[in-house]
């Protein structure tokens, strides 16, 4: 098993430098990592990076937040998508979720992802479960899903990691055909095997080239 094809690179820290995200390119690259996560400030920098590799650009839309307007969200899509972005990871409105507004999050996501669809790009939904109940992460699962999210995605990784638990609730209640991406805290080859292990299709982390080596040692 190629465990290098399940992880998206991250670097999404406030102070990446283009120094840094030569380092970040220059990795995916060499290990064959399914893409790196970035900010949009830095799609069309590893658009040019990357033009000759399978490294997939994935980029963050209201991050870290979601609580941007609808039409902000829309907005930073399609840019990411023209600099070059071939997957959106956008983090849910998750002030709505709390104040059960499914039907607000529901007409949010579904032009969008009708966008990306229509663009061939992949949508990951960020539903930051540290901050769900249990019911919650449930209800946002299956609203996601119907609005047309690819992926479920655990966490924006500041609010808190993603567990074992989170995954078994979101596979009882995921859409068929949507995956899962899990984030957060993951940082050894052991507890990526884990979540793989559990149902998760990718991983969200910046310790991909950690887990590698660690990976070469089993």
């Amino acid at each position: 098993m190629n465990i290098a094809k399940y992880i998206d690179h991250t670097l999404l820290k406030q102070d990446a430098t283009h120094q840094m995200i030569d380092a970040l390119c220059k990795e995916a690259y060499q290990h064959d990592f399914a893409s790196v996560c970035i900010h949009p400030y830095y799609v069309s920098y590893a658009k040019n990076w990357l033009r000759n590799s399978h490294v997939k650009i994935c980029t963050v839309v209201g991050f870290p937040f979601g609580a941007n307007e609808s039409s902000v969200k829309t907005f930073e899509t399609i840019t990411a998508i023209e600099a070059g972005a071939h997957e959106i990871d956008i983090v849910m409105n998750i002030a709505a979720a709390k104040n059960e507004d499914w039907l607000i999050i529901y007409e949010e996501l579904t032009p969008i992802s009708e966008i990306c669809k229509a663009n061939g790009i992949v949508l990951k939904v960020i539903i930051e479960t540290a901050l769900l109940t249990e019911t919650e992460i449930a209800r946002a699962t299956a609203v996601c899903c119907e609005a047309g999210a690819d992926y479920i995605k655990t966490s924006t990784g500041m609010a808190g990691g993603v567990t074992l638990k989170h995954i078994g609730i979101i596979k009882d209640f995921i859409s068929e055909g949507v995956k899962i991406k899990a984030s957060g805290g993951i940082k050894t080859y052991d507890f990526a095997m884990e979540l793989i292990n559990a149902g998760v299709s990718r991983i969200d982390t910046s310790s991909g080239i950690e887990i590698i080596q660690q990976s070469e040692l089993k």
